[in-house]
């Protein structure tokens, strides 16, 4: 068996661990001006004049059954949609707002278009929540909040209960885990608690400028989710540790993945955009290569973790041409790699690769995945292969990789050192980014 014993997790995450690759969604009001989902809080923009974007709010391109396809072609196996961002304003026909698409000239529920056409394409559905909320009259005027530098400020604050804030949270969430059936994943987003994230600059406001558990009162929270839908995955940014940890724009390439006492290795994903951007940016530059996006998603999976990536739909409801071309880079190379990515984890610790070449390993332990990042090069030594192979192939077209050997060499002063299992690499050019050698391994002895 390859070697990742996990935490034990109350919702159901064998589905998840195997099936690796999901979607993203960041969609709103923000969509509209085009230019960072938290705009509303870095251009300081006031309730009146954001309020001309949920007027204009019409995304009548929307197709979530196409939205749904591109997803599923790209090799994605669940997707994640924004309910509700921080900016308040909520996708689903909530009864406890009116700040819901259902009010805006579109008129439509689109949560309930996401999930029926996200479950019609075989795919698992899940929610993002803010616990953030820029529009809510109980929500405090806080270190992340748009009005913080306005000059009656604590005026504004004033009256303002959180108690009560809490309690509309848990409305929603029940809304949204009793309306649409069941749920797989559901996503919060974020705490950031007194004393963190750059120091309280604003201790006349509620709770010192932060938020955490105390203030969302995640414990309720928590009860009320595990009683509505049990098996259903939540991550750890109410502030409690659950059943996922959530790396933001890290695959743990530089840190240690958690462990407990026991050894066992945290359920984790990490969550990755194709620019710079969560929400639809019209006019940013910083989209990632084809090589970028597929090398994230082998250096998760070779270090027992999942990857979602983000789509953020133009505010007419589209993905536009450059979100496309990065789905079809994964659907490209999944449709010839998948092998090494589904069902995989990372490989057995016996096993030792030079730099620019990443190992997955299946879990059951009879199939060793080599992705060559750094290819071409004409010899790869791989430690710990030595009487372990039983066949080898470059996975793209199953043809035979059959030149290696066994290397029993000396050091400088002759000594003998350990054996070196040297693969001499195929003289043709791989048509691939990432190839991908497969290799059907002998039990240990």
């Amino acid at each position: 068996m390859s070697t990742y014993p996990r935490i034990k997790t109350i919702g159901e995450t064998d589905w998840f661990v195997h099936d690796r690759f999901g979607m993203f969604i960041h969609f709103g009001l923000y969509a509209l001006p085009a230019r960072h989902e938290w705009i509303k809080e870095r251009e300081k923009i006031s309730e009146e004049k954001y309020q001309k974007y949920f007027d204009h709010f019409n995304p009548d391109l929307m197709d979530a059954r196409d939205w749904a396809r591109q997803a599923k072609a790209a090799g994605m196996k669940y997707a994640v949609l924004t309910a509700k961002h921080h900016e308040g304003f909520c996708l689903f026909d909530s009864q406890y707002t009116d700040y819901k698409s259902t009010n805006t000239p579109c008129g439509r529920d689109l949560v309930r278009e996401f999930v029926d056409a996200f479950r019609a394409e075989g795919l698992k559905v899940g929610f993002y929540y803010s616990l953030i909320d820029w529009h809510h009259p109980d929500f405090p005027i806080d270190r992340k909040h748009p009005r913080r530098l306005d000059p009656d400020a604590e005026a504004q604050d004033k009256g303002r209960d959180m108690k009560k804030y809490a309690e509309y949270m848990r409305n929603q969430v029940t809304e949204l885990l009793t309306n649409y059936g069941k749920i797989d994943i559901l996503w919060f987003d974020f705490s950031y608690p007194a004393g963190t994230g750059g120091g309280d600059v604003f201790d006349w406001m509620q709770y010192g400028g932060g938020k955490g558990p105390e203030q969302w009162e995640a414990d309720k929270m928590l009860a009320l989710i595990r009683k509505l839908q049990p098996h259903i995955i939540l991550n750890d940014r109410l502030g409690i540790p659950q059943d996922l940890v959530t790396p933001e724009q890290s695959n743990y390439n530089l840190f240690k993945i958690p462990q407990d006492e026991n050894g066992n290795y945290v359920t984790w994903e990490t969550c990755q955009t194709f620019s710079g951007s969560w929400g639809y940016f019209r006019d940013e530059e910083s989209w990632k290569t084809p090589k970028m996006l597929i090398d994230m998603l082998i250096r998760s999976v070779a270090r027992g973790g999942n990857l979602i990536m983000n789509v953020g739909p133009t505010s007419r409801g589209y993905f536009d041409s450059r979100a496309e071309d990065a789905l079809k880079v994964y659907g490209d190379w999944i449709k010839y790699n998948g092998r090494s990515i589904y069902g995989c984890t990372m490989a057995e610790d016996s096993f030792e690769v030079p730099p620019g070449v990443e190992l997955t390993q299946s879990e059951d332990g009879t199939r060793l995945y080599i992705h060559l990042l750094d290819f071409p090069f004409h010899r790869l030594v791989v430690k710990g292969l030595e009487d372990r192979i039983d066949y080898m192939q470059l996975l793209s077209d199953g043809s035979e990789i059959y030149q290696y050997e066994t290397r029993y060499p000396h050091g400088p002063d002759g000594a003998p050192m350990d054996p070196q299992f040297t693969i001499f690499m195929p003289g043709s050019v791989f048509h691939t980014v990432d190839p991908v050698i497969e290799v059907f391994l002998k039990p240990k002895n």
